[in-house]
Order: structure tokens, then sequence, then C-alpha cells
């Protein structure tokens, strides 16, 4: 039996909202076969973030060359690399291995504020990880902290977009949840831009939406999907996730993985 392999390179979210394991539970449902790389160890819950532990980079670089070795991917998503020092142990790996479906999420700051970026890997995030990306999929504060455009419309979502493709991902969405009105994403493939709608959904139960997006699009890959339609696969995905979210402990609560497993023709 032959099964999409996606390999996630993230931290452990202990709460299980987001990080590692919202990406295992998303490739999963959606088919694929999961395989982890753990940058960091995060002690959080709904709340926000307690603690964070690196993971030594010569750790992180063993668990690739266990994985990729023996079993081997077909995609990859990055989610959390905290530091100059893993962002470069990734890289490595990442051309070592030939990882040509790579979904960037540029992870920067956790749902409840606490910065999961140092400032002076943002750098290395820019120069080294970005040009590999098949798809960066920034939020609206990470493509502005990333390009440096004030984005308050579908306009400056256009303009931050192609300013991260010019950094080197060969495509880019832009994801709109923190505007106001409907959710709406833009994807630029260097040639044009496409535009993904959907209902905005009034919860506050929306933990690791950004992680389940890139795991969602990253197993769409994985399975053979171009980048548009593994685009419109994964908004679909999250969309029914948030409609369906948890209400989990007292903060944040996490999306619902198990709501929508469609989307695969």
């Amino acid at each position: 039996m032959s099964i999409a392999r996606v390999l996630t390179i993230a931290g452990s979210d202990s709460g299980g909202g987001a990080g590692i394991q919202a990406d295992l539970k998303t490739i999963t449902v959606l088919g694929g076969f999961g395989m982890s790389v753990i940058t960091a160890l995060t002690a959080q819950n709904t709340v926000g973030v307690q603690g964070v532990f690196e993971v030594p980079v010569d750790f992180i670089e063993k668990q690739f060359d266990s994985v990729l070795s023996d079993i081997g991917a077909d995609a990859a998503k990055t989610g959390m690399l905290s530091s100059p020092g893993i962002i470069a142990a990734v890289v490595r790996k990442i051309k070592e291995y030939r990882i040509d479906r790579l979904v960037v999420d540029p992870v920067m700051v956790a749902k409840g504020g606490a910065q999961l970026l140092h400032a002076e890997a943002r750098e290395s995030l820019i120069n080294e990880l970005l040009p590999l990306a098949l798809v960066a999929t920034p939020n609206i504060p990470e493509a502005s902290a990333l390009c440096g455009i004030a984005i308050e419309t579908l306009d400056d979502m256009k303009a931050a977009a192609r300013a991260i493709h010019e950094m080197g991902a060969r495509n880019v969405v832009v994801k709109g949840g923190h505007l106001i009105g409907d959710a709406i994403d833009v994807l630029f493939d260097g040639k044009g831009f496409h535009i993904q709608k959907a209902e905005r959904i009034d919860t506050r139960d929306t933990h690791g939406t950004g992680c389940t997006y890139s795991a969602a699009l990253a197993t769409a890959l994985a399975r053979g999907e171009g980048v548009l339609k593994a685009v419109e696969i994964a908004k679909r995905y999250i969309t029914g996730a948030i409609r369906n979210s948890l209400r989990l402990g007292s903060g944040h609560g996490p999306t619902n993985h198990m709501a929508c497993s469609s989307g695969f023709s």
C-alpha cells in the first residue's frame, strides 16, 4: 500500500492544539503518514506558553537522518524554528535530502503572545529558509514582520505576498484571518494572484490554526496535488476545523482536526 509521507519539523505543544501534535493529527486525518523532527519542547496550554526547551542542534540533525535515510518524505513543513542555529541545521538537512515540496510556516508568536522566534533568527529565516520554500504561509502579522508592509487591505496582502516571493519563496499564501470581514487568503505564484475566501467564524477557539493549515497543505502536496489545488484543500480543511472548534481550557481552545477530512478527489 502506498501512502503519502509527510515530515513536520516543528515544536511540540504539550496542550495538543498546535505544533507537532496538530500537524500529526492533520496529516493522519487527510490520509498521510506523519513523521516528525522536534525542534523544541514547550510547556503550553490554551492560555499561553509557560516554558520552552530548545532541542540541541545535533539531536535535531539526528532525527532528520533517522527518518529520511530510512522512510523518506514526499513533502515536509516547518513550524517553530526559534534560533539561527536551528534554522541553519534544518536548511542543511533539507538540502542534503533534497526535499522539494517544502511548506514554510514562519512561526513567530504563539496565540497567547509568547515569542517563538528569536529576533536574531528572523534574518536567517528570510535569507536561508524562505528560498527553499515551495509555499510560504505567513499570517498577516508574520507577513508584515517579514516584508515591513503594514497590512490593512486586500491590496496590502497582495503587496506583501509579492515582496515575500521576491525573497525566494516560489509561492506565497498570506492568510487574512487577522483582518475584519470574510477570511480571505491571497496566493501569489509569481505570475498572478488567487483569492481563497471563506466565511469568518465567530469563535475564540483558534489555537493552532497556522500549524493545521500548513500541515494540510503539505499533505495535499505530498499526495501529488499542484499548489493551487493544495491551497484550496487546506482552506476547506481549516475552515471546517475552525467551524467545529473545541471549547477546551480557559483560553483559546483548539480547532477540531477530526471534523473535516474531505477535499481530495
